[in-house]
Order: structure tokens, then sequence, then C-alpha cells
């Protein structure tokens, strides 16, 4: 993996394909496991693996609220 000058690499640590809602030290732990070794943390961007257009509305939400507490504790770790 090799990261363009001034390029952002969106990162899926959300998998839609599944039901199971994400735990926040599950989201963080992708950035920690593999791609802060390749792209600068100020260039990691967090985002679903795909569209949620075709989920139930509560479970999208609980998804998208770990995707933002993963992130929150990914910054606090790698900031």
């Amino acid at each position: 993996m090799a990261c363009s000058h001034g390029k952002d690499i969106l990162v899926g640590a959300i998998d839609v394909a599944s039901d199971a809602v994400e735990t926040a030290e599950e989201v963080a732990a992708v950035v920690a496991d593999e791609v802060a070794k390749h792209v600068p943390k100020e260039r990691i961007q967090l985002c679903t693996n795909c569209g949620m257009a075709p989920m139930r509305r509560e479970l999208a939400y609980a998804k998208l609220k770990a995707l933002v507490e993963g992130a929150a504790l990914a910054r606090q770790r790698h900031a």
C-alpha cells in the first residue's frame, strides 16, 4: 500500500454486509493494525466499506455511531 503525496485515504472500518455493530475498539483497531503502518495518520479517514441504503435505519445509525466513536478513539491514540 503506497500513499501519494497530498492524498487522503478512506478506510472502510464498518462492514455494511453484516448486521453486527462494530465497537469503537474494533473501528480504531483498523487504523492501528494496518493502515497507520503505510499511510501518514493525518491522511487517514475512516468510513463504511460501501453504501448503507438497504440497511435498517436503526442499524445504520448504530454503525455510524460506532464509526464516530472509533474515529475519536483512533485520533486519541495516534494523534
